[in-house]
């Protein structure tokens, strides 16, 4: 199977999986809190981390479907925490992925619901997963929990609120990025070799894969927003003027070898694995994207 096609099975899958997670619930009083949830859960995008579960449990040999609990979890958490992302009270954003956000269509109250909900569900999907080794399932949901909250996504958001009126050190803004984005890009990877049942070398090279990826995937985005259209990107461009970007810290050409450095570092860390060439690819292809 070609590389583009194991990534548009594996986005069908994951989004017919939770199409179908969600549709057992139209029947609930509290419909409208469904609908909300499904708008922005369904509302396309890359389906990047939950690929990487797929992936990272297949290069462990095992069936990729197995994984799927942990591949719906880690999107649940993305979606929620993009609602939230766009309220009036963070970044205050009307488009995303080319549609109205989430409060623009049910209001703030039910957006902030619905990322609530998102959030609590996807521990209720994780913890479904049967697991090669039943003992990895405590140390997945600790992982899936860090890497969302306060220590992980949650701190790197603050961390980024905290320094939005001053100008951010290298360090700082790396702390930022590799919590706000990294995060949760490990988790996808760890959780992937867990459902896999990898070992602890395996373990910790899908750990540093995600850091290093995650970095040179942040600069690529923070490059989009300077170079990027908003009809390809589907949202605004340039709402980061101001902010602590790596552009803003390094300028565009210093980015371009960053991205190149970490990329080529990241895949590095894949050669544990045997048959990783397709996330090679897929790793290449997401930091040269143009949206």
């Amino acid at each position: 199977m070609s590389s583009d096609n194991r990534w548009a099975e594996y986005k069908d899958y994951i989004e017919d999986y939770l199409r179908q997670f969600y549709g057992e619930c139209h029947s609930e009083p509290q419909k409208p809190l469904f609908e909300a949830m499904e708008y922005s859960l369904m509302a396309g995008g890359k389906r990047l981390r939950p690929c990487f579960v797929f992936e990272f449990c297949r290069m462990c040999s095992r069936n990729w479907q197995q994984a799927a609990p942990f591949a719906a979890a880690i999107e649940m958490i993305h979606t929620y925490s993009l609602i939230h992302d766009d309220l009036p009270c963070m970044d205050n954003d009307d488009f995303r992925r080319g549609k109205p956000t989430n409060h623009k269509v049910f209001g703030e109250a039910m957006a902030v619901l619905a990322g609530d909900a998102l959030l609590s569900d996807a521990f209720a999907v994780a913890a479904s997963i049967e697991l090669p080794n039943p003992a990895d399932l405590a140390t997945a949901i600790g992982v899936l929990g860090q890497c969302a909250g306060s220590l992980g996504m949650v701190g790197g958001q603050v961390l980024d609120i905290m320094s939005e009126e001053r100008l951010c050190t290298e360090q700082e803004v790396l702390d930022i990025q590799s919590r706000k984005t990294g995060a949760l890009i490990n988790a996808a990877c760890v959780l992937g070799v867990l459902a896999g049942g990898g070992n602890e070398k395996q373990v910790e090279a899908a750990a540093a894969f995600a850091g290093l990826l995650g970095l040179a995937f942040q600069i690529r985005d923070d490059m989009l927003d300077v170079i990027g259209s908003a009809q390809e990107l589907g949202k605004a461009v340039g709402v980061d003027q101001g902010k602590n970007t790596f552009v803003r810290l390094y300028g565009l050409e210093k980015c371009e070898e960053l991205v190149t450095k970490y990329t080529d570092n990241a895949i590095q860390k894949l050669y544990v694995f045997d048959d990783h060439e397709a996330l090679e690819d897929l790793a290449r292809s997401l930091t040269e994207r143009m949206r």
